[in-house]
């Protein structure tokens, strides 16, 4: 990938399942990776062709047609409980798939599709793309300098108030839809993803609790979670906490990560992506993007010059341009695949297993 450019070194033709915002998202990172846009489906074909037309794919068609086309890779960004049937498909059909997260509603069909695509040499990826942050490479690298065991504690949050009325609704909120979590599947799945990949270390065990505010939406009961609070263990003898919430007033996206090692602390927010905090007992220091004095792999997701700000969709751009290259048989440093999809599945487990008993909880590695 071009660091300048996001172009991938392969430029493939793609099929997009979906129509809504997420299939925007991935079509805008596609086209600058240099992709061909071939076809679109969506929950009808008057939907898909209005889709097509407007973000400029060649044609529309059905979801079983588009997979059946054989294309280079294919984007799955359809509802939740679509994700095992449409990528295991595409898969079978001989496509490299690209899954939204969860990549499935249960540990179990997210270990199905990961060894499909292990066995059948293809690639699977999952947009974890919070670690295109270059700053959060810049964590990484700064904690992976450290001793093995030096991650001391580890804390964050992901606030988000777009559901905190009764009256907000969305297809997440129904479990035939999102799956049987939502808050903690939907968005704490990208902080538990930043607390493995930035500290190098595993959650080992959990213990959670859930709490769904409104017990209906628009005359509808709701069985999945508003808000998650859980305390955590890594491999590493390091303990933690994360608070998610979906009905935060105020917050639009606040996903903060802090990891505290013997020596130094680290701070990433979201909201604003260009800085990190690295704590220290004398002269803590705030690091501005700048990608001539930034670590090799931070400075090679730099798209921009230092001062010139870089936010969700050049994080997504380089995604999408690395997934492109790890299937062409690029080998891109940090590309969350269907592995790391699995990992999230296993841990939305875990929290729902002991939000259930009340009790700690092993994390499965099977």
């Amino acid at each position: 990938m071009s660091p300048q450019t996001m172009e991938s070194r392969w430029s493939p033709s793609i099929g997009m399942l979906g129509a809504g915002f997420m299939a925007r998202t991935h079509t805008h990172a596609a086209r600058l990776a240099g992709a061909s846009l071939a076809s679109l489906a969506s929950s009808s074909l008057a939907s898909a062709e209005r889709a097509a037309q407007s973000l400029g794919y060649a044609r529309a068609t059905t979801a079983d047609d588009l997979i059946a086309e054989g294309l280079d890779v294919v984007h799955v960004c359809t509802p939740n409980t679509s994700h095992l049937d449409q990528a295991r498909a595409a898969l079978l059909a001989g496509s490299h798939v690209i899954c939204e997260k969860p990549l499935a509603t249960s540990a179990t069909d997210a270990a199905e599709l990961a060894e499909l695509a292990r066995s059948r040499g293809l690639l699977g990826a999952v947009p974890f793309v919070y670690r295109y942050h270059p700053m959060v490479r810049e964590a990484r690298a700064r904690i992976a300098c450290g001793d093995k065991d030096a991650v001391v504690t580890v804390s964050g949050q992901y606030l988000q108030d777009w559901l905190l009325g009764a009256q907000d609704d969305n297809w997440r909120v129904a479990a035939d839809a999102g799956g049987p979590s939502r808050a903690f599947a939907d968005i704490g799945s990208h902080l538990v993803d930043l607390v493995e990949f930035v500290s190098g270390d595993r959650i080992t065990r959990l213990v959670a609790t859930t709490r769904t505010v409104h017990a209906e939406r628009n005359g509808q009961e709701v069985a999945t979670e508003d808000a998650v609070a859980l305390t955590l263990e890594l491999a590493g003898g390091g303990i933690g906490s994360m608070l998610i919430s979906q009905v935060a007033p105020g917050r639009k996206n606040g996903l903060v990560l802090e990891i505290a090692g013997s020596t130094e602390s680290v701070r990433f927010d979201q909201e604003d992506p260009e800085l990190l905090w690295v704590g220290r007992r004398a002269g803590s220091l705030l690091l501005r993007r700048d990608p001539d004095t930034l670590s090799a792999d931070a400075a090679r997701l730099s798209r921009v010059p230092a001062g010139h700000a870089q936010g969700y969709q050049d994080a997504f751009n380089a995604f999408v341009a690395d997934a492109y290259d790890a299937a062409g048989g690029g080998t891109p440093e940090g590309l969350p695949t269907f592995a790391d999809g699995l990992r999230a599945a296993q841990i939305t487990d875990a929290v729902l297993a002991s939000a259930r008993v009340g009790n700690w909880v092993e994390v499965s590695e099977a």
